[in-house]
């Protein structure tokens, strides 16, 4: 071994020795309020623990702490939150985030929604809104033609909306219409 090497292995011994022997996961969660989650096994044993994230009271902060959510995620998440969404299901964040269904399946453990949908939404091919003709915007359901048309106009007038929370924001759309479009359009 040389000489670097058994230097290092000093020096983590005597770290590991002033730290104690690593916590278990019920005890960083106990302690540390802010732990984020490293990975989806410990999601899991989080969730067995009791560990939930009630999606309608998260701050950006506690979407953090759920591994592969990044900071534009959480915030996206936050601000519609915010503006009066709420979010029932799964399925509503993913339409929310643009994300598919079975990319948010292995946080789904921790997660806790205050209102539950009994009906089982339609698949649906949400239609790309930076992408979208009016043509295209007609066969959204629930979406008014005036609406549609404001969206293409806003469109090429300041360029491609972020997320679903921009398209509210830049369109002074109410909390009702994004929940209820969020799942037909996508950025």
């Amino acid at each position: 071994m040389g000489t670097l090497a058994r230097v290092l292995q000093q020096w983590s011994q005597q770290w590991q020795q002033i730290q104690g022997p690593p916590a278990s996961l019920a005890q960083r969660l106990a302690q540390d309020p802010t732990y984020r989650l490293a990975s989806l096994a410990e999601v899991v044993a989080a969730a067995e623990l009791g560990f939930r994230l009630d999606v309608n009271q998260a701050t950006v902060d506690d979407w953090l702490r759920l591994p592969g959510v990044s900071i534009r995620q959480a915030q996206v998440l936050v601000q519609l939150r915010q503006s009066g969404v709420s979010f029932h299901a799964l399925d509503d964040l993913a339409a929310a985030l643009g994300v598919t269904l079975q990319s948010l399946q292995p946080l789904a453990p921790v997660l806790a929604f205050c209102y539950y949908d009994d009906l089982s939404p339609l698949v649906i091919c949400p239609v790309a809104i930076n992408q979208a003709t009016l043509a295209d915007l007609a066969r959204v359901p629930n979406l008014p033609e005036s609406l549609a048309q404001a969206m293409v106009r806003d469109r090429q007038h300041r360029g491609p909306f972020r997320n679903m929370a921009d398209l509210q924001r830049r369109l002074s759309l109410p909390a009702e219409t994004i929940a209820t479009l969020m799942h037909y359009l996508r950025c």
